[in-house]
């Protein structure tokens, strides 16, 4: 029997409803824990490129807020979305604020850090902006530090997309 995937989970969207990740299969997923007040934040219009560029052959970005790394996603849901939709135009998803370490960690974010561990081996995300690449299988491809930027990773997406 084949290991589990991020089909298998499910998570709340920034509008409060629970979302199953299935609803994603067969694309090429980008996961990445986001912050409205990070040194990072301008990518989210990187990130934004890349939705809007690649999203008609299969690709999503899902955005996860998360206010453990300087406390800079303070906001509400609500605060959040506005943030993204009129700085950045965002219209790729984006989820309700979560843990991605500790004790609360998002189940999924339990799993996409498994599969594909850090630095060294090590499992935690260390800053805002990490990034998950996901094959059309469910699986991890790769794992890429905040400091890659998102059209640094367009050579992969495009990789994934061929297969």
């Amino acid at each position: 029997m084949p290991g589990p995937t991020v089909y298998d989970f499910s998570a709340r969207d920034i509008e409060g409803r629970e979302r199953s990740l299935g609803d994603y299969c067969g694309k090429v997923l980008l996961f990445v824990n986001v912050a409205s007040e990070c040194g990072f934040t301008p990518q989210y219009a990187g990130l934004e490129a890349l939705q809007r560029k690649y999203a008609a052959r299969g690709f999503v970005v899902l955005g996860f807020p998360c206010n453990q790394f300087g406390a800079q996603e303070p906001g509400t849901e609500g605060e959040i979305r506005q943030f993204c939709a009129s700085r950045f135009g965002v219209t790729f998803p984006m989820f309700a604020k979560i843990d991605v370490n500790g004790p609360k960690t998002h189940p999924v974010y339990a799993y996409l850090k498994a599969a594909e561990p850090g630095l060294l081996g090590s499992a935690g995300i260390k800053w805002n902006f990490t990034k998950f690449l996901v094959g059309k299988d469910g699986k991890v491809v790769k794992r890429y530090a905040p400091t890659t930027g998102p059209e640094a990773i367009e050579a992969d997406i495009e990789a994934q997309l061929a297969k």
